[in-house]
C-alpha cells in the first residue's frame, strides 16, 4: 500500500491508495511535458485572482516567484517527479507549497484539476500547431520553389499508373502543394476552434468565487471563455480534430513518399534522392534505400490509430469529466511529434530532390501520351469526339504493331486512319507542344506552372504576414 493519501484529495479516504492503483492512475510519466503550459496557466489565474481581489498582491507575487523558480528547475533537469503526486499539476502545486509555505496552497482557488488540465492541453496544442505550421509552410515555400524551378521538365503523367498523357514535372509538384494547402487551412482552422478557455469551469459547473474568465484569457490569448463549463471541461474535439488534420497530412505525404519511392527506383529512374537521405543495405553493396520517404508512409499507420483512438476514447462518455480523459494525451503527444518529424524531414528533403530530366522525358514518349492530343486535333478539323477517339485508337493499335510512337509515324500512315490530317499534326504531337497547349489555369503548360507557383508564393506570403 502506499504510504499517505493524496494531499489533493485524500481528506475523505480512510486508507492510503493501493500501490499498483497509484501507479496505474497516475500520469506524470507523460504528462510532465504540459509541465510549461500548466506554470503559464497558473500564473494567469494567480494574476486573475488578484484583481479580483480573491488573492492579496502579495499573495500573487509570492506565487509568481515560486512558479518562476520552479520553470527554471524543469529547465535544468533538476525537477524531481513524484508519481504518488499523480500529475504534472499536483507535483509543481507541491513543490510551489514547499518554496513558498502555505500561500502556494491558495492558487488552487476557484479552479479544478479538470478545467485545469483542458486548459493545459490547449496550450500545449496551440504551441504545436504554431510548430507544425512552421514546418509545413517551410515544406511548401521549398515545393513551390522546386516547382518553379521545374515548369519546363516534362514527364509522364499517369491514370491508373499508366502512362496518361506528358506533363510538366513543376506541374505535378504543384500538385502536391495544392494538398499541403488544404491540410494548411485545415490546421488553421483547428487552430481558431481551439482557441477557447476552459479555466474558470472549474470540476464541472463553475465556481462561487468572483472570478473574471475574460481576465484569464486575455492573458493567456484565448479569444473568448468557454460558454458552457460542463463541456468546456470535457470537450476534446480539438484533439481529435487535429489527429484528423494529421491523418489526412500524412495520407498526402505518404502518397508523395509512394511516388517518391518509385521515382527513385531502377525500374523508373526519374529523381535521384540525396545520400543524406538515404540508407544502404548490410548485405548488398549497391543499395541505396529511400528509408525517408518509406518511413513517412509507414507512419502514417500510426498516426491514423492515434485518431481512432481518441474517436474510441470519447464515443461513450457522459458529461462531464472523466478519468478515461487521461488517455488522451500520449496518442495527442506521438501525434504532434510524428506530425512534426515527418515535416521536417520533407522540408529538408524535397527541395534536394535532382529531377532525371533526359529519362522523364524518355518515359513520356512511352505508351502513346499524346493521342488525347491526335483527337482534339481531330476535333478541331471537325471530326465528332466520338469518331476521333475511334480514330486514334486505331492508330494506337497500328503503333503498337508497328512499335511506333505516333509521332514516329509518316503523314502517310496517319491519314490512312482520316484524311483531314495534314502536315500541321507534327505541332500537336511532340511532348513540348502537347504540354504548351494545356494553357489555361490550372493546365500543365509551364507558363500556367510558373504563374500558379507565384499565386502560391503570395498566398504564403499572405499566411507569414498574418501571422
Amino acid at each position: 500500500m502506499s504510504q499517505a493519501t493524496n494531499q489533493s484529495w485524500g481528506g475523505r479516504f480512510s486508507e492510503p491508495t493501493d500501490a499498483f492503483v497509484e501507479r496505474f492512475t497516475a500520469s506524470v510519466t507523460f504528462d510532465q511535458r504540459l509541465a510549461h503550459q500548466d506554470i503559464q496557466g497558473s500564473i494567469a489565474h494567480a494574476t486573475m485572482l488578484a484583481r479580483v481581489g480573491v488573492l492579496s498582491n502579495d499573495e500573487r507575487d509570492a506565487i509568481v516567484a515560486g512558479l518562476n523558480e520552479i520553470r527554471a528547475e524543469i529547465e535544468r533537469g533538476e525537477f524531481n517527479w513524484s508519481v504518488p503526486l499523480e500529475d504534472v499539476h499536483m507535483n509543481i502545486e507541491a513543490r510551489l507549497t514547499e518554496k513558498i509555505g502555505v500561500t502556494g496552497k491558495k492558487l488552487h482557488t476557484g479552479r479544478s484539476r479538470n478545467d485545469q488540465v483542458a486548459t493545459d492541453i490547449r496550450l500545449y496544442l496551440r504551441d504545436a500547431i504554431d510548430g507544425v505550421e512552421a514546418e509545413l509552410i517551410r515544406l511548401r515555400d521549398g515545393m513551390v520553389a522546386l516547382a518553379e524551378r521545374e515548369a519546363d521538365t516534362i514527364m509522364p503523367g499517369f491514370t491508373h499508373l499508366q502512362t496518361a498523357q506528358p506533363v510538366t514535372f513543376g506541374h505535378h509538384l504543384l500538385a502536391w502543394q495544392e494538398m499541403l494547402a488544404r491540410d494548411h487551412d485545415r490546421l488553421l482552422d483547428c487552430r481558431r476552434r481551439m482557441n477557447v478557455l476552459p479555466l474558470g469551469s472549474a470540476a464541472l459547473a463553475g465556481t462561487t468565487y468572483p472570478i473574471d474568465r475574460h481576465v484569464t484569457a486575455e492573458l493567456l490569448g484565448f479569444e473568448r471563455p468557454a460558454e458552457n463549463s460542463l463541456d468546456a471541461v470535457s470537450d476534446r474535439d480539438f484533439a481529435i480534430e487535429f489527429a484528423s488534420f494529421a491523418s489526412i497530412l500524412l495520407m498526402h505525404m505518404s502518397r508523395m513518399s509512394e511516388e517518391l519511392v518509385l521515382w527513385s527506383s531502377a525500374q523508373f529512374d526519374f529523381i535521384d534522392l540525396p545520400d543524406r537521405f538515404c540508407t544502404g543495405s548490410s548485405i548488398m553493396p549497391q543499395k541505396k534505400n529511400p528509408d525517408v520517404p518509406e518511413l513517412v508512409r509507414g507512419k502514417t499507420g500510426r498516426v491514423y490509430g492515434h485518431l481512432m483512438s481518441l474517436l474510441t476514447l470519447m464515443k461513450s462518455q457522459p458529461l462531464a469529466y472523466n478519468k478515461d480523459n487521461q488517455e488522451d494525451k500520449e496518442p495527442l503527444f506521438d501525434t504532434v511529434t510524428t506530425v512534426l518529424d515527418c515535416l521536417k524531414a520533407f522540408a529538408d528533403m524535397v527541395p534536394a530532390v535532382e529531377p532525371k530530366k533526359a529519362n522523364m522525358f524518355e518515359a513520356a514518349r512511352q505508351g502513346f501520351s499524346t493521342a488525347t492530343d491526335l483527337a482534339d486535333y481531330l476535333v478541331r478539323k471537325g471530326v465528332a469526339f466520338r469518331d476521333a477517339h475511334d480514330i486514334v485508337g486505331q492508330s494506337v493499335a497500328y503503333g503498337l504493331q508497328q512499335e511506333k510512337d505516333l509521332s514516329e509515324m509518316t503523314l502517310d500512315e496517319l491519314k490512312r486512319f482520316s484524311e483531314v490530317i495534314e502536315p500541321d499534326v507534327f505541332d500537336v504531337l511532340t511532348l513540348e507542344g502537347s504540354v504548351a497547349a494545356r494553357n489555361h489555369i490550372g493546365g500543365t503548360a509551364p507558363d500556367q506552372v510558373r504563374a500558379a507557383a507565384s499565386r502560391a508564393r503570395a498566398a504564403l506570403a499572405d499566411i507569414k504576414a498574418s501571422t
